[in-house]
């Protein structure tokens, strides 16, 4: 996963790097995901895919981080905030599943 895919004046593009760029670009398409659902609602919300598409972009980045460029500090960057985002979905998920479960009885 370390072969020169591209080299750019010097900015060298990986398999790795791929996968980090994409995890960043969907970390930071939660924020327009958000804004169009608050744009819609004409309230703050955030929808599902704001939390899927923060554990998968930390997930993403963070891989890279760990086996792309072996780097603590951005291992540490990335692994809150999936962990935060994991949480918040089960809560929101179960949250759901009660809403249901009290509106069929």
């Amino acid at each position: 996963m370390d072969q020169v895919l591209f080299d750019f004046d010097h900015v060298v593009i990986t398999p790795w790097k791929l996968i980090g760029y994409l995890g960043a670009f969907l970390f930071t398409a939660r924020w327009f995901v958000q804004m169009y659902a608050t744009r819609r609602l004409k309230r703050a919300h955030l929808p599902m895919a704001f939390w899927y598409l923060s554990i998968v972009g930390s997930l993403m980045t963070l891989s890279y981080f760990i086996w792309g460029k072996n780097d603590s500090v951005g291992i540490l960057q990335n692994a809150f905030p999936a962990l935060v985002a994991m949480y918040n979905l089960i809560v929101e998920l179960r949250h759901r599943q009660q809403e249901r479960t009290a509106g069929v009885g």
